[in-house]
């Protein structure tokens, strides 16, 4: 399963369908927040599930603030991260993952790409857990810097990636 990943759209949809071409065939679309409206005009133009999540910049009645999928064994908790403060620590998105049993976190917020293994107690996964935020498709922290993410997941065996416009 090829599952493409995008956050922090904020209106600014050409770049996201920009991303969305780039990334070549994908089976799923996760959308971690900021313009949740943003999802659903992505999900009209494109034939694939896409699932997403509110940000700070949505309204919380306009869809769910944390989301959880099993994806080929796999279990995806999306999140924007807002409320866990991940722009001053992770720890409370760590810790909620652990709590949910995730395989992989996705989020968005900090308009910051990157991911990370951290390992944890008890945890069945020899890599660990994996931390996954896509960056900014419209307004990435470094100039002309706009990020998507790939997560590819076969076999249980999950590869994350980061790629630029």
């Amino acid at each position: 399963m090829r599952i493409g990943l995008l956050s922090d759209t904020h209106e600014l949809l050409d770049t996201a369908y920009r991303a969305i071409e780039a990334m070549g065939p994908i089976d799923l679309l996760i959308h971690a927040g900021d313009y949740y409206r943003d999802a659903a005009k992505i999900a009209a133009a494109v034939n694939v599930p896409v699932h997403a999540v509110v940000g700070n910049c949505d309204s919380r009645n306009e869809g769910p603030e944390e989301k959880i999928l099993e994806v080929e064994g796999a279990v995806l908790f999306i999140t924007h991260g807002h409320r866990y403060n991940v722009k001053i620590s992770i720890y409370s998105l760590f810790s909620r993952a652990v709590e949910l049993k995730a395989d992989v976190v996705i989020y968005g917020h900090t308009h910051i790409p990157g991911y990370g293994h951290t390992r944890v107690a008890g945890y069945s996964k020899e890599e660990g857990l994996l931390i996954i935020n896509p960056g900014s498709i419209s307004r990435p922290r470094e100039e002309g810097r706009h990020s998507y993410g790939i997560l590819e997941i076969n076999g249980g065996v999950i590869k994350p990636a980061i790629f630029y416009l």
